[in-house]
């Protein structure tokens, strides 16, 4: 069936602040400013749906000047301006309740304010209105919000501090459905199943298979339901497994459906590593598989890299904040400074998760 074009008495304005919304490149961009334009009236993320459905139409149409794009080929870092703050982050909670503590202005400045992906599970509720909520406060202030996905089936099944997940396979799967239905159309990045890949240590292989049909499946799910969505399969760290077996991995759990893979999620090794790690895995890929995907790295911890512990080392401290490029596609806060990663080291008696305020102050100054 064709597609319906625009209203003609609409087309001037729009197409004009369509090519504006367009990556440099898709399009001829015009000079005029867009802070001046008449499109400025419309409030700046509703506008942009309507600017790149508009686009959608007209690739549709028997043009010549482009082909129509991929069904998943948006850039959510180009539909948004700068990274989301998490309003209700566990250091910012933490900063609420104590503002005397002689900590909490360092911590505010240094930890609470900086771009953080919020962590989604079982403690999430209905899993579609919480995504939906989040992302929906992210779009109204123009800003790109980091999501986790962390309920997947046997969680942490060999390691043990952070067990849990869905109850079953098919229960993830609803479970993640609904994680994508609540993102929907809106922009947003999504780090998927951290530890998931690295942790087969103890695992049978029809576990293992479980678990790769299990991130598949959510792969597709995010295609299908949204798809202004990056979303990066975890793959550990350089200190996991190697970068050929990281490569069969996630080719196997379906990274070629996946935007990209995430490193270092909740861990310490260097920016340097885990760049050069990736680029190794890459290698792979490409040999193997006759693929590529670009990746991200979790900075929040690891400013002066790893002490060879992993579970609440002392003496670590804070990276480069969130922010584009660095080495990989995207530094990232995934995990929240000062946030356990278990009963163990400097969080004895904690549980994973928890803000300990001590740590995130020390690590602040790396002491």
């Amino acid at each position: 069936m064709a597609a319906r074009p625009p209203d003609p008495d609409q087309l001037d304005l729009l197409t004009d602040c369509a090519m504006r919304a367009l990556p440099v490149g898709a399009l001829p961009i015009l000079t005029a400013n867009l802070r001046t334009h008449p499109c400025q009236k419309a409030e700046v993320p509703v506008m942009r749906r309507k600017l790149l459905a508009l686009v959608a139409a007209l690739s549709s149409l028997p043009l010549t000047l482009a082909a129509a794009p991929s069904a998943h080929a948006a850039d959510p870092t180009t539909m948004t301006n700068g990274f989301y703050v998490d309003p209700d982050s566990s250091a910012k909670r933490w900063v609420a309740a104590n503002p005397r503590d002689g900590r909490a202005q360092a911590i505010n400045a240094s930890i609470a304010n900086t771009p953080t992906a919020r962590w989604f599970g079982s403690w999430s509720g209905t899993i579609g209105t919480a995504t939906g909520a989040y992302v929906g406060a992210a779009d109204a202030r123009d800003k790109l919000p980091v999501l986790v996905a962390y309920n997947i089936y046997n969680r942490d099944y060999c390691g043990g501090h952070s067990a849990g997940g869905a109850s079953s396979p098919s229960a993830y799967a609803n479970w993640i459905a609904q994680f994508a239905g609540g993102i929907a159309g809106r922009p947003a990045v999504v780090v998927l199943e951290p530890d998931s890949l690295g942790d087969y240590g103890c695992m049978t292989q029809a576990q293992i298979d479980e678990r790769e049909r299990m991130l598949t499946g959510a792969l597709a799910e995010f295609n299908r339901q949204a798809p202004n969505t990056w979303v990066y399969l975890d793959a550990g760290n350089p200190a996991w497994a190697s970068a050929t077996v990281m490569a069969r991995r996630l080719h196997e759990a379906g990274l070629r459906q996946a935007h990209g893979f995430s490193l270092n999620v909740s861990n310490y090794l260097t920016t340097a590593e885990n760049t050069a790690y990736g680029n190794a895995v890459n290698r792979e890929l490409s040999a193997r598989y006759g693929y590529t995907k670009p990746f991200v790295v979790d900075t929040s911890r690891n400013g002066n890299g790893s002490n060879g512990q992993w579970c609440n080392p002392s003496g670590r401290r804070i990276g480069t904040p969130t922010q584009l490029g660095g080495g990989a596609e995207m530094l990232l806060w995934i995990k929240v400074p000062g946030e356990s990663d278990g009963n163990c080291g400097v969080g004895a008696g904690s549980s994973a998760g928890q803000f300990l305020p001590e740590v995130a102050y020390k690590m602040i100054y790396g002491y």
